[in-house]
């Protein structure tokens, strides 16, 4: 679901309502390292919760005092954030 690598927290495997709970605890607790960037190149499938996920993810790392980023976004979830408007908001590297 999500591990180190490198500088970076991979995250792999769909980020789908079902996942979403147990990617939002991961990711709230492997935030160790300012900035925290999450590689979102192995995700196989989004939704909606995956857009909620992402920023849950970003107020986490705020309540921590840390920098936040995502890279490698997939193009789907990238659609869906320009669907419901919050594209600027999504913390991009």
């Amino acid at each position: 679901m999500i591990r180190e690598a490198g500088d970076r927290l991979a995250v792999e495997g769909a980020m789908t309502l079902p996942q979403a709970s147990a990617l939002l605890a991961a990711g709230a607790g492997a935030m160790a390292k300012d900035p925290a960037v999450f590689d979102l190149a192995a995700v196989s499938e989004v939704d909606s919760s995956a857009i909620a996920v992402v920023f849950a993810w970003m107020r986490e790392a705020e309540r921590q005092g840390k920098r936040f980023q995502i890279v490698n976004p997939p193009r789907d979830m990238l659609s869906l954030a320009a669907v419901y408007g919050v594209s600027d908001l999504l913390p991009l590297a």
